[in-house]
């Protein structure tokens, strides 16, 4: 598994909304994230499938590989 959340930080995608990171300031989509899980793989801008758990959460890209939080 790849730890897409430490890279976020430097990928090109905002990984709640898939827009361009350089785009805004999104602190609408930071404060969303401290709740919930991405939405969008913050390498490639392709929707994830997310899996929410009692315990967790995990999000699947088919292209970078699967994290959890």
């Amino acid at each position: 598994m790849t730890e897409l959340s430490q890279s976020a930080a430097v990928a090109p995608w905002c990984d709640r909304c898939g827009e361009a990171a350089a785009t805004g300031a999104h602190t609408a989509c930071a404060a969303a994230r401290a709740l919930e899980p991405p939405r969008y793989c913050a390498h490639c801008r392709r929707r994830m499938k997310v899996q929410v758990l009692p315990v967790g959460w995990s999000a699947l890209c088919v292209e970078h590989g699967a994290t959890e939080g």
